[in-house]
């Protein structure tokens, strides 16, 4: 599915890297994706299509894709996401579209999707998605986020726990593993990953016409 993005000055070139982030709510998952992508300038993210409302703060097409729900199955119907999945009581999904034409634009895409879209986009694209799953210290420090964020009932951050423990079982289904106890170290262990992928020698395009100029 991906394209190969620009050569270098020894005519490599590689394929586009799906790299997906997926954490329980409050485990730092929104930040380290904005610090990624303000200092990786190949990397652009996926934005989501959603039907629950908009939040304060929130612009459309930037934050996510808002629609009602007759607009989602409408665009599930017509094979329009790469992934989809149903997520407290709202549906979040991939568009298709929006990802091939940033592929053909050379970037590499970031996914912040749970596991059952990291799941998803691994059985469509294989060898080219990265998953990477972001732990909290500890279930105790995640409620204290949570809470301390001031914005969701005690209902609401009991089911988003309820969650947590669901998700953090679906670690297994991942590349790399993270603990979120120091978000600067843990950008950095990102940031570290992100490189070395892109460094895979099978996703170098370029290699045989090299290795043929080299020894010939």
């Amino acid at each position: 599915m991906p394209h190969t993005l620009p050569s270098d000055p020894h005519g490599f070139r590689r394929r586009g890297v799906l790299f997906v982030l997926s954490s329980p709510s409050g485990a730092g998952k929104s930040t380290i994706a904005r610090r990624l992508l303000a200092d990786e300038h190949e990397l652009e993210m996926s934005v989501s299509v959603t039907t629950r409302s908009v939040r304060p703060g929130e612009v459309d097409g930037k934050d996510y894709h808002f629609t009602d729900l007759e607009g989602f199955r409408d665009m599930v119907a017509k094979d329009e996401f790469l992934e989809w999945a149903h997520v407290f009581n709202h549906r979040y999904g991939t568009p298709r579209a929006q990802v091939e034409e940033l592929l053909a634009a050379g970037k590499d895409v970031l996914f912040d999707i749970d596991w059952q879209g990291a799941q998803q986009l691994f059985q469509i694209a294989g060898g080219d998605v990265v998953r990477v799953f972001i732990f909290p210290p500890s279930m105790e420090e995640l409620h204290r986020r949570l809470t301390s964020r001031g914005t969701d009932s005690e209902e609401v951050i009991e089911a988003r726990m309820s969650r947590a423990a669901n998700e953090v079982s679906h670690w297994d289904g991942y590349d790399y593993v993270l603990v979120n106890d120091d978000v600067d170290s843990c950008i950095r262990g990102v940031k570290t990953i992100l490189a070395a992928e892109r460094l895979k020698r099978s996703r170098q395009t370029g290699l045989i016409g090299f290795i043929r100029r080299l020894t010939r």
